[in-house]
């Protein structure tokens, strides 16, 4: 009589893993990509058409803006996942575990602050002051709104524009006019990342320590394309 040999179990399914959410600046990239496009069109027609030293003062010109341009307007990026946050600036990126961001502060710039004091611009999050003098206004009209005979946080017959009109308006906009204060964009993203925080600040997979580190494929070309841009204007 023989004995069946044990089958093997089959791999049980994994855990889905969550994205990362990812902030970043629509206007900057739009107008990055923008002016990228200009500088480009300029240069390769100084590189094609110029005479004598100009391509190369152009080509030098070009290994100097193009990184330049790039990481102030299309690199910035904000990705917040379950256990870090991580910041992408223009020349640095910084890594942050949850357990190691002591709060998040907006002034005149959006920031994060680590525990050991350390404070880190958020490039990707701009503050934007004619964001939230929209908001307060929308939110004036809103609460100004409120009458005898309308049932509170409702607009009016015709979709209540006044509420949730202009830039910005939409699903979202609509769901914060009716539930609370209506708020700029770049102060709802703040919003989201402190209650991220809250929630996986003590979370065991949240732990470790902050990294910082250069972006050398942007600091590399930005310092080439200057040193060889000074050098040929020097010569001529």
């Amino acid at each position: 009589m023989t004995t069946p040999e044990p089958q093997p179990s089959s791999p049980q399914p994994s855990e889905p893993v969550s994205r990362d959410r990812v902030y970043r600046s629509p206007a900057g990239i739009a107008g990055g990509v923008l002016v990228l496009a200009l500088a480009l069109w300029l240069g390769i027609d100084a590189l094609v058409a110029g005479e004598g030293s100009t391509p190369w003062k152009a080509l030098a010109a070009l290994l100097f803006l193009v990184p330049l341009l790039a990481a102030y307007t299309v690199r910035p990026a904000v990705f917040a996942g379950d256990d870090r946050l991580r910041v992408r600036n223009p020349f640095r990126v910084i890594v942050l575990p949850w357990a190691q961001v002591a709060s998040f502060r907006s002034a005149y710039s959006n920031e994060v602050l680590a525990e050991s004091g350390d404070k880190y611009q958020l490039w990707a999050v701009p503050v934007s002051l004619r964001g939230r003098k929209r908001a307060a206004r929308r939110e004036d009209r809103r609460v100004s709104g409120r009458g005898p005979g309308r049932a509170p946080g409702r607009g009016s017959a015709l979709g209540g524009f006044g509420q949730f009109g202009g830039r910005g308006g939409g699903a979202g906009s609509a769901a914060v006019g009716a539930e609370g204060p209506v708020r700029a964009e770049t102060d709802k993203i703040m919003d989201e990342l402190r209650e991220l925080l809250e929630t996986r600040k003590d979370a065991e997979t949240s732990k470790g320590e902050v990294t910082v580190r250069w972006a050398y494929e942007i600091v590399v070309p930005v310092v080439v394309g200057a040193v060889a841009l000074a050098v040929l204007l020097g010569i001529g």
